[in-house]
């Protein structure tokens, strides 16, 4: 029963609904299978469970996520920006990409269509 629940709950907390569905109709039918003063506190998780699954696509659910959200946002406040220093900032400059060295090279113009050039190698 308790492998039950708990599967039910990785699915509800995956958005499985298809397998939270099943997990929770699997441990339905083991709790009604007990009498009722056992596994009392198994029959509360599943209570919990069966919530949480019944208010998956609700507007409530909707409305108690964005309420998390903004919630979340406001506790964590402003995050301190970090301090410059300038000695630091002046030994950090990035080095220039070094320049590839291709030697006297010329183009033949002549062959390029470009007419006849002064220069010859």
């Amino acid at each position: 029963m308790q492998q039950a629940i708990s599967l039910a709950n990785m699915a509800i907390n995956k958005k499985n609904w298809s397998a939270a569905r099943y997990a929770l109709s699997r441990a339905r039918v083991l709790a009604d299978a007990l009498p009722a003063n056992v596994a009392v506190s198994e029959r509360e998780r599943l209570a919990a469970a069966r919530k949480r699954f019944a208010a998956r696509n609700t507007p409530a659910a909707k409305k108690a996520k964005q309420a998390k959200a903004t919630a979340t946002k406001r506790a964590g406040g402003k995050k301190p920006t970090p301090k410059k220093s300038t000695a630091k900032s002046t030994a950090k400059q990035p080095k220039p990409t070094p320049m590839r060295d291709l030697g006297d090279r010329f183009i033949n113009r002549a062959a390029l269509g470009y007419g006849p050039t002064n220069e010859t190698r």
